[in-house]
């Protein structure tokens, strides 16, 4: 009989936020899909099942983050608690409960700092820093109870409580919530052992008032659990669903951008000769086939290698490339800094050049184009300027290569485009992206 897959919110109420790195297992599409349906049924998806053997790295060096906030809260409450008890009873029993105190916000600090270095995540050094400071928190009351005067004993044991609060909610995050209800179980016989010592009574009832408090904490353990991790599952959901589609289009600019141009430039081609139309054909698809194979077999080394030169080169090679095509472009570059736009915001700008050219090749009637390269409003612009045919927007509405290709790319790193055109006067078009 096959194994019922556990549940996200199970998963992760049982481990802690280490469970968050089962998140993107099983992930449902319902969960990303932004048409409206009921709370429920959505935080439903989000809880599915997951596999739980499944563990993305990333989201496992991310979790420990969450383990900050107890961290904080107590390298904050538990000198505070000291600093109450000082105020009210002075130097008596100072000693102890300063060194309670003093151990409690070092392992806090260490912690904190262990957690932020740049080292690499090592889950064993986590478990026993966690074991350490559980040692720590079972041991501080029983070092109160023997150490401090019975006259102060109540307050004093305020200052490890404090720490025990943290450290139940600690392993509530860390370890998840059967380890935080264990250790708040066992905080009650600690708790009337150091009284024992202490007053010499066992006082139960004094043990039983610190309840509420660790209830409490146990509670806002459990709802931050489940909103980091179902917020966590949502978010991912939302962002696997955006990035497929973000890949699509790019698929579809690249088809666009290449096979369709070359299936055009085909049925362009020169309607004379019988051999030379054969030649040309033969030509263009084998240029088209090696461009495919380069882009399928080594797409990302060819964009880090072109992401290398200055946009100036880059716009050159594109002017040569054309040049090939039939297109003479001739470049008028402005000096600028090789680092002032990102190589992302650089491949962009050439593209989108690009199928502004071949919109050129295709539709203007002209063999010439200017492109002009300059600073402009904070960020780059690049224009290029043709004087052939032109076309009225109003009349010809933004097909696939301006909508996609050109302007939907630049919005992508957060620039714009603009298409400025009449009949008889031409074509400009104007690529803007900031520094």
């Amino acid at each position: 009989m096959a194994k019922r897959p556990s549940s996200f919110l199970v998963t992760l109420l049982r481990r802690g936020a280490p469970a968050l790195a089962t998140a993107t297992s099983e992930l449902s599409d319902e969960v990303g899909d932004p048409t409206p349906m009921r709370a429920l049924r959505r935080i439903q998806k989000m809880s599915g099942p997951v596999d739980t053997t499944y563990r993305d790295n990333l989201l496992l060096r991310a979790a420990r983050y969450v383990a900050l906030v107890p961290l904080v809260y107590r390298l904050f409450a538990v000198p505070g608690a000291f600093g109450v008890y000082v105020s009210t009873h002075g130097m008596i029993g100072i000693g102890p409960v300063g060194l309670v105190a003093l151990g409690s916000v070092s392992l806090s600090l260490y912690g904190i700092r262990w957690m932020l270095r740049t080292a690499p995540f090592r889950p064993q050094h986590a478990v026993r820093l966690l074991a350490l400071d559980l040692v720590f928190t079972l041991l501080a009351p029983l070092a109160i109870g023997a150490l401090v005067p019975a006259s102060v004993f109540t307050e004093a044991m305020a200052v490890p409580g404090k720490h025990l609060l943290g450290e139940v909610a600690l392993l509530a995050l860390a370890l998840g919530m059967p380890a935080a209800v264990g250790l708040a179980l066992a905080s009650f016989p600690v708790r009337m052992l150091a009284s024992l010592l202490g007053t010499g009574k066992a006082a139960p009832g004094d043990a039983m008032a610190t309840f509420p408090s660790i209830l409490g904490v146990l509670f806002t353990a459990t709802g931050a659990l489940v909103l980091v991790g179902l917020g966590t599952r949502l978010a991912l959901a939302y962002g696997i669903r955006n990035g497929r589609i973000a890949e699509r289009a790019r698929q579809h600019r690249m088809l666009h951008d290449s096979v369709l141009q070359t299936l055009e430039a085909i049925a362009l081609a020169n309607k004379g000769d019988p051999a030379v139309r054969l030649a040309e054909v033969q030509r263009l698809a084998r240029a088209q086939s090696m461009e495919l194979r380069r882009t399928i077999e080594n797409e990302a080394s060819e964009r880090s290698e072109a992401g290398s030169r200055p946009l100036g080169e880059k716009l050159a090679s594109l002017a040569a490339e054309m040049a090939r095509d039939g297109l003479r472009a001739q470049l008028v570059i402005a000096e600028l800094d090789d680092d002032t736009l990102s190589e992302v915001r650089q491949i962009a700008i050439r593209d989108a050049v690009r199928e502004s050219l071949r919109n050129t090749l295709k539709h203007a009637g002209t063999d010439k184009v200017v492109v002009r390269v300059e600073e402009q409003d904070g960020g780059i612009a690049v224009i290029t300027r043709d004087h052939g045919a032109g076309f009225s927007p109003d009349a010809r509405p933004a097909g696939f290569g301006i909508s996609e290709s050109i302007t939907a790319r630049l919005n992508e790193v957060g620039g714009t485009a603009r298409v400025e055109s009449s009949p008889g006067n031409g074509t400009r078009v104007t690529l803007w992206v900031p520094f």
